[in-house]
């Protein structure tokens, strides 16, 4: 896949800006930039040292620059590589990437250089993956994760994992070639101890997804209630600004309205809801139905309701319809500086809702609400040393894993011959390995790389 072609691209975001960033990586890097650069020779300087100079075309002076150096193996290619930092004008870019190009470098495509970094053993493909997640993380949380991941945190734990199946593969291995004398190398008990260990880890890899996905595209908080309950003036309590239009009047929000909230390093995807009950006209009966379509699809349910104006009768009702076991789901009781009585000790919520009592419009307990939608949806489960799994590739390859143990889990249970253990075996170390990137094909590798930015 990967060739001896000297690459280039433009490193920074594409725009006028007050410097750009080219980078080219491979063998002839440093003497086609040193065949356009008027300076010192860069071919006789070291390794991470930068040079004033200029970009010429011939005789034609294209641009001032500093030249960065970083000579093989210590390149995020592993590569010769070196970074042009020229004045931001597209017009200079395009001109020295031109020329550059004319001297004997190849453009480079979508996450060409990463790609190079992993075929050459900088990084592995877990690793390769997460500076992109790094490069799209929009909160403190989603970079915590990528980082996390770009460092090996993952990549570690599967492969201590990995290493102790590979030595009872071969040990079984081993008692293939002894077959005729009918010898056990491999403890079957000792073996069994690190199935159930193995899929202890797996399981709690899989959960974590569900909170690492929502992490790195944002937890979608859906605020749902009847009319006038007081949802559009919480989101403008939680945001600190008047985003939704507050009525009296019953109905006054048809459409959802979305914003983004950061809470302790999280974005929580506010979600405003045209309040559940029978439309009155067939454009607020398309809110509702949206809102039910909104609540299906969110991580967190913040049910807000009068507890002025309605009985604990039509709450109870309300949450039957909205509730399913297992969501994130939390009461809110609004207008509580307007009357505050024993109803909502009569209702008897269901032991994982959480629940909590505020004025919106008068901002009572809103910095206690936010820290509750933080505990709900997270907990203490981000932490520096806890793995979290964030893409669908890696958590597919997990569940194939644990497909592939249960099968040894049950030869070992009715007892199978060591060719068949050592089949399910390696069919576990086969996925396990799709992961880090022991185990490659050239159409997965083109699928991850294509998703990268040009210039990484």
């Amino acid at each position: 896949m990967i060739t001896n072609d000297t690459i280039v691209a433009l490193s920074t975001p594409p725009g006028i800006g007050a410097i750009g960033v080219i980078r080219l990586s491979g063998n002839e890097a440093i003497s086609i930039t040193n065949s356009v650069f008027s300076g010192k020779d860069l071919l006789k300087q070291k390794s991470h040292t930068i040079h004033f100079g200029l970009i010429k075309d011939g005789e034609q002076v294209i641009d001032e620059v500093l030249v960065s150096l970083f000579i093989a193996p210590k390149s995020y290619t592993k590569e010769n590589v070196v970074e042009i930092s020229c004045h931001g004008s597209n017009y200079i870019i395009q001109q020295i990437i031109s020329l550059l190009i004319r001297k004997g470098a190849s453009a480079a495509k979508p996450g060409e250089y990463t790609l190079r970094a992993f075929l050459n053993g900088g990084l592995d493909l877990s690793q390769a993956e997460a500076v992109a997640d790094l490069i799209s993380s929009d909160s403190a949380a989603a970079h915590q994760v990528a980082m996390n991941q770009l460092r090996g945190g993952f990549s570690s734990e599967l492969n201590l994992l990995r290493e102790q199946l590979i030595h009872f593969a071969s040990m079984i291995e081993l008692e293939l070639d002894f077959a005729e004398e009918d010898v056990e190398f491999a403890n079957r008990d000792q073996l069994q101890e690190l199935i159930n260990k193995i899929t202890l880890v797996l399981n709690q890899l899989i959960r974590s997804f569900e909170l690492g996905n929502v992490i790195k595209q944002g937890i979608n908080t859906v605020i749902a209630g009847r009319p006038n309950a007081g949802k559009s003036t919480l989101l403008n309590a939680l945001l600190n600004e008047e985003r939704a239009i507050v009525s009296e009047i019953a109905g006054t929000t048809r459409d959802t309205i979305e914003e983004l909230l950061n809470i302790n390093g999280i974005n929580f995807r506010l979600i405003d809801t045209a309040g559940i009950r029978e439309a009155t006209d067939t454009i607020e009966a398309i809110g509702v139905e949206k809102t039910m379509q909104k609540i299906n699809q969110s991580a967190l349910l913040v049910y807000v309701f009068d507890v002025v104006n309605l009985t604990v009768q039509e709450i109870r009702e309300d949450i039957a319809k909205l509730y399913r076991p297992g969501m994130a789901f939390i009461a809110v009781a609004n207008k509580i500086d307007l009357s505050y009585n024993n109803k909502l000790k009569e209702l008897q919520l269901p032991s994982d809702i959480q629940f909590i009592s505020i004025s919106a419009k008068q901002n009572q307990q809103i910095e206690e609400l936010k820290e509750l939608l933080y505990s709900t949806a997270v907990g203490d489960q981000l932490s520096d040393n806890h793995t979290m799994v964030t893409n669908i590739r890696h958590v597919e390859a997990l569940r194939r894993t644990q497909t592939a143990l249960e099968s040894v889990g049950n030869g070992l249970t009715n007892p199978v011959t060591s060719d068949f253990l050592s089949m399910d075996i390696k069919q576990a170390l086969y996925y396990l390995g799709e992961i880090t990137g022991q185990v490659t094909t050239d159409d997965l590798l083109e699928n991850i790389f294509s998703k990268f930015c040009i210039g990484k």
